[in-house]
């Protein structure tokens, strides 16, 4: 296919295996919603478990202790808790984020032109995630700031529905900061995070069909691109968790009870930078690089089955 607009021009719209018109954008949405809804409702019991063991490592010592303490003390629905707010605000969150990633990569290296998108495509993979994430994380952020409060509040002293439960932030939007309260760290965890993410994603892909798949990718069968899909995305995830914990450690302990009118600040130095760093981080590496894997298979799935072909190439 030609790489060229209608118009003769170069353009990037038009370098892959289909033109990337509303359609494409629209169809990328799509399997953004599903690859990000999907993945992160279904580990729920995990996210629930590192919440508690961040805001309360008294308590939840490690992921299997604090699973069966949840159970212990609230029935498996307890492990479930914030299932709904997960759910709603990840699906829009993966909307806007792989959705206008498509968007913002294409536009920037149209207006870089040719020469320099081929010279600093890492460049343009950063500009174009962080682009993206700063209207995903608005999407998500009144559904993150519910989901926390659900799953960190002693059992009993919050509603688990999600209704009641959006109802009530907007109640004690004074105390809870509702809406966007949280909107401040929820950017500077998950803006370098998806810079890292996308970039490392690219790169590893990069990697694998430079070095171990040679060969044109599209030789290659639909189940191989996929495979590579997987394993550079389960290996971007890893390196993420690592980059994105201590910001990650802050959001959950912003919502914690005894936390109430502290800046950032003083909790992060009452806390200290190993504990920071360090709670809670095998847990997260397992599920990011998991999470994250499964989220690139199943965009990368839906894309391929819609004819739009995998992401990334040499």
């Amino acid at each position: 296919m030609s790489h060229l607009a209608p118009s003769g021009k170069w353009d990037a719209r038009y370098l892959g295996p289909v033109p990337h018109d509303s359609s494409y954008y629209a169809k990328c949405m799509l399997g953004g919603l599903l690859a990000c809804g999907v993945t992160h409702a279904g580990i729920t019991p995990l996210d629930v478990a590192k919440c508690n063991m961040q805001v309360n490592p008294a308590k939840y010592k490690g992921l299997t202790s604090g699973l069966s303490t949840l159970i212990r003390e609230e029935g498996q629905t307890g492990i479930w808790k914030g299932f709904g707010p997960t759910l709603v605000g990840y699906s829009l969150q993966g909307m806007f984020k792989y959705g206008l990633y498509e968007v913002f990569k294409d536009t920037y290296m149209n207006l870089a032109g040719e020469e320099l998108s081929n010279q600093y495509k890492p460049a343009i993979w950063l500009a174009g995630s962080a682009s993206a994430e700063v209207f995903a994380d608005i999407a998500l952020c009144p559904l993150e700031m519910t989901k926390v409060k659900i799953q960190t509040s002693p059992s009993g002293t919050f509603p688990t529905g999600f209704g009641a439960a959006l109802a009530e932030m907007s109640r004690t939007k004074v105390e809870t900061r509702y809406p966007f309260g949280s909107l401040v760290p929820l950017w500077s965890r998950q803006i370098p995070y998806t810079m890292a993410k996308f970039f490392f994603f690219e790169k590893i892909v990069q990697l694998f069909y430079t070095h171990v798949f040679p060969e044109p990718k599209d030789s290659y069968s639909k189940t191989t691109q996929l495979g590579v899909t997987f394993a550079s995305g389960y290996l971007a995830g890893v390196v993420c968790a690592i980059v994105s914990h201590p910001a990650d450690s802050l959001v959950s302990l912003m919502g914690k009870p005894s936390n109430k009118g502290k800046g950032l600040g003083q909790i992060a130095s009452e806390t200290g930078m190993v504990a920071l760093a360090t709670k809670g981080l095998g847990t997260r590496v397992l599920m990011i690089g998991t999470l994250t894997g499964f989220q690139w298979w199943i965009y990368d799935t839906f894309k391929s089955s819609m004819g739009l072909g995998t992401t990334g190439g040499k």
